[in-house]
């Protein structure tokens, strides 16, 4: 694929401060279903576990410079992103050392900007992406205000289950207090059930009470709970490298698909 070397990419951050949600399940997918049809992306690791790290088969002794290099300052954005299984996908990889950052970097008067300085010193020169996926860890601290500094949206993986709206609610007026303080250009791009079992009807109602509260917000995607889905970080890969014809790859295309079409007509509407 060529990339236009004068449009900066997106960049898009999956959070929920609910852990459990299918958040990392859904970046590591997402990721590998927007290069699958030929987007150049790069996965931001930001999760002291570095699940989705180990979701792409990059082993903690592989990890010699990581996303705890670049908050801190120590590595470019160049000396940490590697390469993955996945072609035109890279990750910048976590390590445990990120639960220290927030008391190293605590009293630093750009503290929320690190990332976002990070990002820019590369990509600003030298656009290697189309899509830049942040994967956030599941607490409202000073590693997720940094992805939210340094993206243009924001994406929600929420699970389909009876207390769903309640941690979305607090979210959203986190993304508000950004929008108005650190990022004026946030927005929510939009919000991605998951684990939904169609036989339930706990799930069919939850999902229809996401789509009531928060209209076109909601994604016609689901990702449906599918056992494919669960087995494939243990052998380090994508669902969609580990069963390309499941339920659960074929979802996460569709949500690459109808992400892209979200994109286009965000950037239209601000062209007009």
């Amino acid at each position: 694929m060529s990339i236009n070397r004068d449009i900066r990419p997106r960049t898009i951050a999956l959070a929920n401060q609910k852990g459990g949600v299918g958040k990392t399940t859904t970046a590591i997918n997402l990721a590998t279903a927007l290069a699958a049809i030929g987007e150049e992306v790069l996965l931001i690791d930001l999760d002291p576990q570095g699940n989705a790290s180990t979701g792409l088969g990059i082993g903690r002794d592989e990890r010699e410079a990581s996303t705890y290099d670049l908050i801190t300052g120590n590595q470019s954005l160049k000396n940490v992103v590697q390469k993955t299984a996945v072609p035109r996908l890279s990750i910048a990889p976590a390590t445990l050392d990120l639960l220290g950052v927030e008391m190293e970097i605590s009293n630093q008067s750009d503290r929320p900007y690190k990332l976002k300085k990070a990002i820019a010193g590369h990509l600003g020169r030298d656009p290697d992406f189309t899509y830049v996926l942040i994967d956030c860890p599941p607490s409202l601290n000073l590693l997720t205000l940094n992805a939210l500094a340094a993206s243009d949206s924001i994406l929600v993986p929420l699970q389909a289950e009876f207390f769903a709206l309640e941690g979305l609610s607090q979210l959203l007026q986190t993304v508000e207090q950004v929008r108005s303080s650190i990022n004026n250009r946030l927005t929510i791009q939009g919000v991605v059930l998951t684990m939904v079992d169609k036989r339930n009807n706990l799930a069919g109602q939850v999902s229809q009470d996401v789509r009531q509260t928060l209209g076109d917000l909601v994604y016609e995607t689901v990702i449906p709970r599918n056992v494919r889905i669960s087995e494939a970080p243990s052998f380090g890969k994508p669902v969609l490298l580990y069963d390309m014809n499941c339920a659960g790859s074929q979802a996460y295309l569709q949500l690459a698909s109808e992400l892209i079409r979200r994109e286009k007509s965000l950037q239209a509407d601000s062209d007009n």
